[in-house]
Protein backbone atom coordinates (compact mmCIF):
# COMPACT_ATOMS: atom_id res chain seq x y z
CA UNK A 1 0.00 0.00 0.00
CA UNK A 2 1.31 3.37 -0.84
CA UNK A 3 2.28 5.38 2.34
CA UNK A 4 -0.23 8.05 3.46
CA UNK A 5 0.75 11.64 2.92
CA UNK A 6 1.79 12.64 6.62
CA UNK A 7 3.19 15.73 5.85
CA UNK A 8 0.63 17.28 3.84
CA UNK A 9 -1.53 16.54 6.42
CA UNK A 10 0.85 18.59 8.84
CA UNK A 11 0.36 21.39 5.99
CA UNK A 12 -3.21 21.42 5.51
CA UNK A 13 -3.56 22.06 9.44
CA UNK A 14 -0.88 25.30 8.81
CA UNK A 15 1.90 22.95 11.40
CA UNK A 16 5.27 21.60 11.19
CA UNK A 17 5.49 17.65 12.10
CA UNK A 18 7.55 14.75 13.42
CA UNK A 19 5.78 11.50 13.60
CA UNK A 20 6.60 8.08 14.44
CA UNK A 21 4.60 4.98 14.32
CA UNK A 22 5.22 1.27 15.17
CA UNK A 23 3.51 -2.04 15.24
CA UNK A 24 4.72 -2.97 18.55
CA UNK A 25 4.65 -6.46 17.45
CA UNK A 26 5.49 -7.09 14.23
CA UNK A 27 8.09 -4.09 13.61
CA UNK A 28 6.63 -2.37 11.13
CA UNK A 29 7.04 1.35 10.95
CA UNK A 30 6.11 4.62 9.47
CA UNK A 31 7.71 8.03 10.03
CA UNK A 32 8.72 11.56 9.23
CA UNK A 33 11.47 13.32 10.64
CA UNK A 34 11.52 10.25 13.38
CA UNK A 35 14.85 11.17 14.57
CA UNK A 36 14.85 14.94 14.32
CA UNK A 37 15.14 16.34 17.93
CA UNK A 38 11.90 17.82 19.49
CA UNK A 39 10.67 19.41 22.47
CA UNK A 40 8.95 17.38 24.87
CA UNK A 41 7.21 19.64 26.88
CA UNK A 42 5.12 17.71 29.45
CA UNK A 43 5.69 14.91 27.62
CA UNK A 44 8.86 14.57 30.12
CA UNK A 45 6.31 13.39 32.46
CA UNK A 46 6.32 10.40 30.62
CA UNK A 47 9.62 9.61 31.46
CA UNK A 48 9.17 10.96 34.57
CA UNK A 49 6.98 8.18 35.48
CA UNK A 50 8.67 5.27 34.72
CA UNK A 51 11.46 6.00 36.70
CA UNK A 52 8.91 7.06 39.65
CA UNK A 53 7.56 3.01 39.17
CA UNK A 54 10.70 1.84 38.83
CA UNK A 55 12.34 3.42 41.70
CA UNK A 56 9.15 2.19 44.04
CA UNK A 57 9.81 -1.43 42.57
CA UNK A 58 12.91 -0.97 43.83
CA UNK A 59 11.81 -0.64 47.00
CA UNK A 60 13.65 3.16 46.99
CA UNK A 61 10.50 5.12 47.82
CA UNK A 62 6.84 4.55 48.72
CA UNK A 63 4.30 5.05 46.45
CA UNK A 64 1.95 5.53 49.31
CA UNK A 65 3.91 7.99 50.77
CA UNK A 66 1.82 11.39 52.33
CA UNK A 67 3.10 14.35 50.90
CA UNK A 68 1.86 17.37 51.87
CA UNK A 69 1.32 20.28 49.38
CA UNK A 70 0.98 23.89 50.62
CA UNK A 71 -0.88 26.45 48.44
CA UNK A 72 2.50 28.79 48.64
CA UNK A 73 4.97 25.64 47.34
CA UNK A 74 3.06 24.75 44.07
CA UNK A 75 4.22 25.02 40.78
CA UNK A 76 2.11 27.33 38.14
CA UNK A 77 -0.35 25.76 36.52
CA UNK A 78 -4.06 25.24 34.90
CA UNK A 79 -4.49 21.96 36.29
CA UNK A 80 -5.06 19.60 39.37
CA UNK A 81 -3.58 21.03 42.73
CA UNK A 82 -1.62 23.56 40.07
CA UNK A 83 -5.43 25.37 40.20
CA UNK A 84 -6.84 24.57 42.99
CA UNK A 85 -6.54 27.48 46.37
CA UNK A 86 -6.15 24.90 49.67
CA UNK A 87 -3.25 23.24 51.09
CA UNK A 88 -3.55 18.84 50.40
CA UNK A 89 -2.09 16.31 51.31
CA UNK A 90 -2.16 13.23 48.31
CA UNK A 91 0.25 9.98 48.41
CA UNK A 92 3.23 9.69 46.22
CA UNK A 93 1.28 7.64 43.34
CA UNK A 94 -1.92 10.02 43.55
CA UNK A 95 0.55 12.81 42.46
CA UNK A 96 1.89 11.25 39.80
CA UNK A 97 -1.48 10.51 38.39
CA UNK A 98 -2.54 13.89 38.68
CA UNK A 99 0.55 14.87 36.74
CA UNK A 100 -0.43 12.36 33.51
CA UNK A 101 -4.10 12.38 33.82
CA UNK A 102 -4.69 16.43 33.58
CA UNK A 103 -0.62 16.89 33.35
CA UNK A 104 -0.71 19.09 36.53
CA UNK A 105 2.45 20.26 36.94
CA UNK A 106 2.71 20.92 40.72
CA UNK A 107 1.90 17.20 41.06
CA UNK A 108 4.65 16.36 38.66
CA UNK A 109 7.29 18.81 40.37
CA UNK A 110 6.56 16.89 43.91
CA UNK A 111 7.33 13.66 41.82
CA UNK A 112 10.46 14.92 40.29
CA UNK A 113 11.67 16.13 43.76
CA UNK A 114 11.34 12.59 45.42
CA UNK A 115 12.61 10.78 42.30
CA UNK A 116 15.34 12.98 40.73
CA UNK A 117 15.69 14.43 37.23
CA UNK A 118 19.65 12.96 37.74
CA UNK A 119 17.35 9.48 38.03
CA UNK A 120 15.72 9.60 35.43
CA UNK A 121 18.21 10.91 33.14
CA UNK A 122 20.33 7.86 33.89
CA UNK A 123 17.66 5.45 33.27
CA UNK A 124 17.32 7.05 30.18
CA UNK A 125 21.08 6.03 29.23
CA UNK A 126 20.49 3.02 30.58
CA UNK A 127 17.53 2.16 28.21
CA UNK A 128 19.58 3.59 25.21
CA UNK A 129 17.75 6.56 24.88
CA UNK A 130 21.00 9.06 23.89
CA UNK A 131 18.60 11.25 22.47
CA UNK A 132 16.42 11.82 25.10
CA UNK A 133 17.47 14.66 28.22
CA UNK A 134 15.23 16.37 30.66
CA UNK A 135 16.58 19.37 31.25
CA UNK A 136 14.20 21.06 33.55
CA UNK A 137 10.93 19.99 35.77
CA UNK A 138 8.22 22.55 35.26
CA UNK A 139 8.46 25.24 37.55
CA UNK A 140 12.21 25.63 35.13
CA UNK A 141 10.25 25.19 32.39
CA UNK A 142 8.22 27.87 33.25
CA UNK A 143 11.07 29.83 34.96
CA UNK A 144 12.70 29.84 31.53
CA UNK A 145 9.64 30.63 29.59
CA UNK A 146 9.35 33.91 31.65
CA UNK A 147 12.58 35.30 31.68
CA UNK A 148 12.77 35.25 28.00
CA UNK A 149 9.71 36.68 27.33
CA UNK A 150 10.39 39.37 29.56
CA UNK A 151 13.04 40.59 27.75
CA UNK A 152 11.45 40.66 24.28
CA UNK A 153 10.82 44.07 23.56
CA UNK A 154 8.07 42.84 21.46
CA UNK A 155 4.64 40.81 21.96
CA UNK A 156 5.25 37.06 21.25
CA UNK A 157 4.69 36.54 17.34
CA UNK A 158 5.80 34.17 15.29
CA UNK A 159 9.15 36.56 14.38
CA UNK A 160 9.67 36.73 18.49
CA UNK A 161 8.79 33.38 19.30
CA UNK A 162 12.12 31.67 18.28
CA UNK A 163 14.12 33.40 21.05
CA UNK A 164 12.30 31.21 23.09
CA UNK A 165 14.60 28.77 24.61
CA UNK A 166 11.88 26.31 25.78
CA UNK A 167 11.01 25.92 21.71
CA UNK A 168 15.05 25.15 21.28
CA UNK A 169 15.74 21.23 21.67
CA UNK A 170 19.30 22.36 22.27
CA UNK A 171 18.11 24.06 25.29
CA UNK A 172 15.45 22.37 27.28
CA UNK A 173 13.93 18.84 27.69
CA UNK A 174 13.37 17.09 24.35
CA UNK A 175 13.54 13.34 22.71
CA UNK A 176 12.66 12.14 19.23
CA UNK A 177 9.90 10.86 18.26
CA UNK A 178 11.49 7.42 17.64
CA UNK A 179 12.66 7.20 21.47
CA UNK A 180 9.46 8.09 22.32
CA UNK A 181 8.09 4.97 20.81
CA UNK A 182 10.66 3.24 21.90
CA UNK A 183 9.79 4.22 25.23
CA UNK A 184 6.78 3.34 25.40
CA UNK A 185 6.80 -0.19 23.14
CA UNK A 186 9.43 -1.20 26.78
CA UNK A 187 6.47 -0.24 28.85
CA UNK A 188 4.08 -2.31 27.03
CA UNK A 189 6.49 -4.90 26.53
CA UNK A 190 7.06 -4.89 30.35
CA UNK A 191 10.82 -4.10 29.60
CA UNK A 192 11.06 -0.60 31.11
CA UNK A 193 10.16 -2.21 34.51
CA UNK A 194 8.67 -4.85 36.46
CA UNK A 195 5.27 -6.10 34.93
CA UNK A 196 3.36 -4.65 37.75
CA UNK A 197 4.95 -1.42 37.70
CA UNK A 198 4.82 -1.51 33.53
CA UNK A 199 1.09 -2.58 34.54
CA UNK A 200 0.79 0.47 36.65
CA UNK A 201 2.42 3.09 34.14
CA UNK A 202 -0.07 1.62 31.34
CA UNK A 203 -2.85 2.26 34.16
CA UNK A 204 -2.10 5.98 34.17
CA UNK A 205 -1.38 6.56 30.89
CA UNK A 206 -4.89 5.07 29.95
CA UNK A 207 -6.83 7.52 32.58
CA UNK A 208 -5.20 10.46 30.69
CA UNK A 209 -8.74 12.71 30.29
CA UNK A 210 -7.47 15.14 26.66
CA UNK A 211 -9.80 13.72 24.01
CA UNK A 212 -8.88 16.46 21.48
CA UNK A 213 -5.46 14.89 20.05
CA UNK A 214 -4.21 11.63 19.66
CA UNK A 215 -7.71 9.89 20.80
CA UNK A 216 -9.72 11.97 18.00
CA UNK A 217 -7.97 10.01 15.37
CA UNK A 218 -9.44 7.21 17.15
CA UNK A 219 -13.40 7.70 17.85
CA UNK A 220 -14.67 4.37 18.72
CA UNK A 221 -15.97 2.55 21.91
CA UNK A 222 -13.43 -0.99 20.88
CA UNK A 223 -10.08 1.14 20.45
CA UNK A 224 -7.82 2.05 23.79
CA UNK A 225 -5.88 5.21 23.08
CA UNK A 226 -2.99 5.74 26.56
CA UNK A 227 -0.99 8.46 26.13
CA UNK A 228 0.59 11.84 27.43
CA UNK A 229 0.44 15.28 26.00
CA UNK A 230 2.81 18.56 26.15
CA UNK A 231 2.02 21.95 24.87
CA UNK A 232 4.39 25.29 24.87
CA UNK A 233 3.87 28.06 22.65
CA UNK A 234 3.52 26.77 19.21
CA UNK A 235 3.85 23.53 20.55
CA UNK A 236 1.31 20.16 20.41
CA UNK A 237 2.17 16.88 20.97
CA UNK A 238 0.92 13.66 22.22
CA UNK A 239 2.70 10.40 22.49
CA UNK A 240 0.73 7.10 23.47
CA UNK A 241 -0.19 3.74 22.43
CA UNK A 242 -3.61 2.42 20.70
CA UNK A 243 -4.55 -0.59 20.80
CA UNK A 244 -7.17 -2.53 18.51
CA UNK A 245 -10.15 -5.57 19.48
CA UNK A 246 -8.32 -7.98 17.61
CA UNK A 247 -4.34 -7.32 19.90
CA UNK A 248 -3.12 -4.65 17.41
CA UNK A 249 -0.70 -2.33 19.09
CA UNK A 250 0.84 0.39 18.08
CA UNK A 251 2.72 2.91 20.06
CA UNK A 252 2.73 6.47 17.87
CA UNK A 253 4.81 9.53 18.86
CA UNK A 254 3.35 13.19 17.03
CA UNK A 255 5.17 16.53 17.67
CA UNK A 256 4.15 19.70 16.05
CA UNK A 257 4.86 23.51 15.88
CA UNK A 258 2.91 25.65 14.83
CA UNK A 259 3.00 28.77 12.16
CA UNK A 260 0.97 31.21 14.53
CA UNK A 261 1.13 31.74 18.50
CA UNK A 262 -2.58 31.82 19.14
CA UNK A 263 -3.34 29.49 22.03
CA UNK A 264 -6.67 27.73 20.66
CA UNK A 265 -5.89 26.04 17.54
CA UNK A 266 -8.14 23.24 17.14
CA UNK A 267 -7.17 22.48 13.51
CA UNK A 268 -3.51 21.85 14.83
CA UNK A 269 -4.88 20.00 17.18
CA UNK A 270 -6.93 17.91 15.33
CA UNK A 271 -3.84 17.14 13.05
CA UNK A 272 -2.45 15.11 15.70
CA UNK A 273 -5.30 12.33 15.57
CA UNK A 274 -4.92 12.90 11.90
CA UNK A 275 -1.66 11.67 10.91
CA UNK A 276 -1.90 8.98 13.69
CA UNK A 277 -4.90 7.56 12.07
CA UNK A 278 -3.28 7.45 8.72
CA UNK A 279 -0.21 6.09 10.14
CA UNK A 280 -1.94 3.51 12.35
CA UNK A 281 -4.08 2.44 9.08
CA UNK A 282 -1.44 2.29 7.12
CA UNK A 283 0.61 0.01 8.91
CA UNK A 284 -2.72 -2.03 9.73
CA UNK A 285 -2.85 -2.46 6.01
CA UNK A 286 0.82 -4.07 5.20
Amino acid sequence: MRPPDLAGIFRAASVTGNLHAIDLDTGAEIGIGPDDPVVLSSVFKLPLLVEFYRQAEAGTLDPAEPCRVPTAERTAGGTGLAAMLDDATLSLRDLAYLMIAVSDNAAADVVARRVGLGSVNAMLVAHGLKDTWIEHDCRGLLAALEADAAVLTEPLDPRTVGLLRVLDPACTNRSTAREMTRLLGMVWRDQAAGPEACAAIRRLLGLQVWPHRLSSGFPYDDVVVSGKTGSLPTIRNEVGVVEYPDGGRYAVAVFTRSIGTAQNQPRADAAIGTVARAAVDHLRSL
